[in-house]
């Protein structure tokens, strides 16, 4: 069985920064593609940022503002939150593609349980 455990979200005021964690544990052969989603008083769950064997990826309102990256020794991925706005309030939500079997490339969408950003202006 496959858990991810988000960590690191809270308060902080606008302009500051945030860095949230995520970390994969359980049964894991392969983590293909991680991610942070984030889901907003105002909108569905939407992306945020990927990162892929390296290559990233992000959205356009966190451009030049969020940084993910992966440590694959730990399973795990963050997301560096710089220069907070109130827009950025929401719930974040940790999301890995993983192949749980060992030989087996079949892979399968993981979530974790999401953890409260809150941003105050």
């Amino acid at each position: 069985q496959v858990q991810l455990v988000e960590s690191g979200g809270g308060l902080v005021q606008a302009g500051g920064p945030l860095r949230l964690s995520c970390a994969a544990s359980g049964s894991i052969y392969r983590i293909n593609t991680m991610a942070w989603y984030r889901q907003t008083p105002l909108t569905q769950r939407e992306l945020v940022a990927t990162v892929t064997s390296g290559r990233t990826n992000y959205a356009d309102p966190v451009k030049g503002r969020f940084t993910i990256s992966r440590d694959n020794a730990k399973n795990t991925v963050y997301l560096q939150m710089n220069s907070l706005k109130s827009e950025d309030t929401g719930v974040y939500y940790c999301y890995a593609d993983i192949a749980p079997r060992v030989g087996d490339p079949r892979s399968y969408p993981y979530w974790g349980q999401g953890t409260q950003v809150t941003v105050s202006s």
